[in-house]
């Protein structure tokens, strides 16, 4: 099949096979550059494996530390008529380079909020990798069945303090709009909860300590979001904000649990990048466009894998203890530094009173923006021919 870019919104529905694993290899070849990670985790379970910073977390994992890996995802395969997704085609590019340098590395994709997801976790790790030594909890879903009670949760994003109208991008039209968002529900809050807040998480960790998979000394990690000022009524304010809320607080008591393994439990807050979440998001989307120029100028700029290997490399590992891990005043691991100096956040601000259709594309980077967002899909790369024949239908393990 010759596949093409098929945009629809905030996603493309198609992704490009040979362009994901060239997607996947500049991640890896990054991480390489950097040489050997000392003190790093050798036996590594991610969970949300396939995209983002779970991928990146995974790949630094491999090729900066030499770990064993194993992912859980959600993806779908190809079906003959159309493509498989674009974290399929990741996940099976991963293992491939993984495996080559000969490291295990080993994936299911299945609802990781399922029970029987983790069971079948649990018994690969057992069979296969043994106890791990870090745990990186990286879902970004819209939806839950909770694998206790069978109910269907759905995640809203919503302003929880009135209605909200700002200013957004739309990207199909290169212009800039105003949305406006519908107050949220006390419903609509506990829902997004049930679906982004750190109950899963928690259920994570207590089955893997009660199957005795956890490794003395094991650190989960799971990753969270503040930003600035000029989004925070639909973002921390918001139910997504909500749940990160809850996010940070199960974190506290995990890092209690974890002592138990003579492990820690933490959140990193990231910075804002072009991901497939973030671009469904309005508001953010502009505000990233207006960020990366800024930031770019500064020679700051970071993708998902430059920032989880900062993460890995500058906060976690690298001969530290568990104890001397840097966090805030809130207990929170923090790799937005960057994004949230002053100099960045104060040109940003001032940029975002003014910016509009007119001076958006001056004043913001819509077109490296533009060419991250392909990216996520296996499209933009030059050494890649899109108008050559590929197979799809390309196994994932």
């Amino acid at each position: 099949m010759i596949v093409q870019p098929k945009i629809r919104g905030f996603i493309c529905t198609t992704a490009h096979p040979v362009g994901c694993a060239r997607h996947v290899q500049e991640q890896i070849d990054y991480v390489l550059r950097n040489g050997p990670l000392t003190g790093a985790p050798k036996r590594v379970l991610v969970i949300g494996a396939s995209a983002g910073f779970g991928l990146a977390s995974r790949i630094v994992a491999a090729f900066g530390g030499g770990a064993a890996t194993y992912g859980v995802y959600f993806e779908r395969p190809a079906d003959g008529k159309r493509t498989a997704t674009a974290g399929w085609y990741n996940t099976g590019a991963f293992e491939k380079a993984a495996r080559a340098k000969g490291l295990y590395a080993a994936s299911i994709c299945g609802d990781a909020f399922a029970d029987d997801t983790k069971r079948q976790v649990a018994a690969a790790l057992r069979q296969n990798m043994g106890q791990v030594d870090m745990v990186v909890y990286s879902l970004a879903s819209p939806r839950r069945v909770h694998p206790k009670t069978g109910e269907t949760f759905k995640s809203t994003l919503k302003p929880i303090q009135g209605v909200y109208t700002n200013k957004s991008m739309d990207f199909e039209k290169s212009e800039v709009i105003n949305v406006t968002l519908e107050q949220a529900t006390p419903e609509d809050v506990h829902q997004t909860i049930q679906v982004m807040g750190g109950e899963d998480w928690q259920m994570w960790m207590e089955f893997l300590k009660t199957e005795g998979l956890l490794a003395p000394g094991c650190l989960t990690v799971a990753y969270s979001y503040i930003g600035p000022e000029v989004t925070q009524p639909i973002y921390r304010h918001g139910t997504i904000g909500a749940a990160k809320d809850h996010l940070e607080s199960t974190a506290h008591q995990l890092d209690k649990f974890m002592a138990q393994v003579g492990g820690r439990a933490l959140v990193s807050v990231n910075k804002a990048l072009v991901t497939q979440a973030s671009s469904a998001i309005p508001f953010i989307s502009l505000y990233i466009v207006l960020l990366m120029k800024e930031m770019k100028a500064r020679g700051i700029h970071e993708g998902c894998i430059e920032q989880m290997d900062r993460l890995f490399r500058n906060r976690l590992f690298n001969g530290r203890a568990l104890k001397d891990i840097p966090v805030d005043d809130k207990g929170r691991v923090r790799v937005d530094d960057w994004e949230v100096r002053a100099d960045v956040q104060d040109a940003v601000t001032e940029v975002w009173k003014n910016v509009s259709t007119e001076n958006v594309l001056r004043n913001g980077d819509v077109g490296g923006y533009n060419k991250e967002f392909l990216k996520l899909f296996g499209f933009g790369f030059p050494d890649v021919d899109y108008q050559a024949d590929v197979e799809i239908d390309i196994k994932a393990d």
